[in-house]
């Protein structure tokens, strides 16, 4: 059953942490028909055997605590459910847990850095990381992939009363890496969220950020950039879900594909429950298609259930790289394959200037020329 059949807000009703809940999708649910099943090595059917292995290193800032726990710890599964077979497995499957807490009121002096390693190929792996911060606490995660690996996981942000967190998610996997994650955002009073999703490796990538407010006056940022080459699925699908009054949202993705069956897909849900009266939110998907053979979807969706909004609106847009830009850089003794790069490196570049990391940000500008120089 589609969008047009069925509200948005009912897509989004199922959660559990019995696996037995979820049916093995088929490819014809609208949360699955954009992802390639056949190419998921079993994440989604139970057949991934638990063979592979996800190395967790932290470089952690002074003032965090950090704790590698067993799946009987009590923060665990607090502020989410499972909403997909995958994300029940990788609950019911991992280990052990990474817990990282920023006390009350501190304010962290560098980012703490959470680095994930696939070390072993032919199985598949499992994990779990809550972050918590602290009524009237400040902080910057970074959180970087990398390796080969079959990975499923979910990622808990827990922001208490008045404090912030900023997090930069960077996939910078191996070619023949899949890696299928679920985070999760829980906002309470006055709580700011930014996160910065960086999506450029691995053979299929399928992300689901998700934002909820417990309280009034939450406040989410939620910005993307995404590279697309021959033969890559890298899929965000992604909900803010309003449920309190006067809370914000703003999202903002940014693609660009190329080559042969490169193939973006974006689906960006936000629903204005009737309790949710003040909401403020704008979600907006652009992408830039470079080449023949490439394609991208992008579906964003709005469902207001109450008339008392500050602001609501969506948008999404598609295209090739515009050829009077390109003219006009050439006219100007720019070679048409710089003149490419400027282009694009402006388009993508607008957003990643946003990270506040410096060498993550010099990091990605990099990663993104040496894409556009193929």
């Amino acid at each position: 059953m589609g969008l047009n059949e069925k509200p948005l807000s009912t897509l989004h009703d199922k959660s559990s942490f019995d696996l037995a809940d979820f049916d093995v999708p088929t490819g014809r649910e609208e949360a699955w028909r954009f992802t390639p099943l056949s190419r998921l090595k079993g994440l989604h059917n139970g057949k991934a055997e638990p063979a592979g292995h996800v190395r967790v290193d932290v470089e952690a800032a002074p003032e965090v605590t950090v704790e590698t726990v067993g799946r009987d710890d009590a923060r665990l599964g607090t502020s989410f459910v499972p909403s997909d077979r995958v994300s029940a497995q990788a609950w019911n499957s991992f280990e052990k847990a990474t817990v990282i807490t920023v006390p009350r009121e501190a304010v962290t002096s560098k980012p703490t850095v959470l680095t994930l390693t696939g070390e072993q190929a032919g199985g598949a792996a499992y994990g779990h990381i809550v972050v918590k911060v602290e009524p009237l606490a400040e902080a910057v995660l970074v959180i970087d992939h990398k390796g080969s690996a079959v990975y499923a996981d979910n990622v808990e942000f827990v922001v208490g009363e008045g404090a912030s967190l900023k997090v930069v998610s960077l996939q910078d996997w191996e070619d023949d890496a899949v890696h299928v994650s679920a985070h999760h955002a829980q906002l309470a009073k006055d709580a700011v969220f930014r996160s910065f999703v960086v999506t450029l490796g691995g053979d299929l990538v399928r992300l689901s950020p998700s934002v909820g407010y417990t309280a009034p006056g939450g406040d989410a940022d939620m910005t993307g950039v995404y590279f697309v080459d021959a033969g890559q699925h890298l899929e965000h699908r992604l909900l803010v879900d309003h449920s309190q009054p006067n809370c914000k949202s703003n999202v903002d993705y940014r693609g660009a594909l190329q080559g042969q069956d490169a193939h973006a897909v974006w689906i960006g849900d936000v629903i204005i429950r009737a309790e949710a009266e003040g909401t403020d939110t704008y979600e907006l998907n652009r992408n830039l298609i470079l080449t023949d053979g490439a394609r991208a979807d992008s579906v964003p969706n709005l469902e207001i259930l109450t008339g008392e909004v500050a602001g609501a609106g969506h948008a999404s847009a598609s295209g090739r790289l515009d050829d009077e830009h390109i003219f006009y850089l050439q006219a100007r003794g720019i070679p048409h394959d710089e003149a490419r790069r400027l282009v694009v490196r402006g388009f993508l570049g607008q957003l990643v200037e946003k990270i506040e990391v410096e060498e993550i940000r010099e990091r990605v500008m990099n990663a993104l020329e040496a894409e556009l120089s193929r």
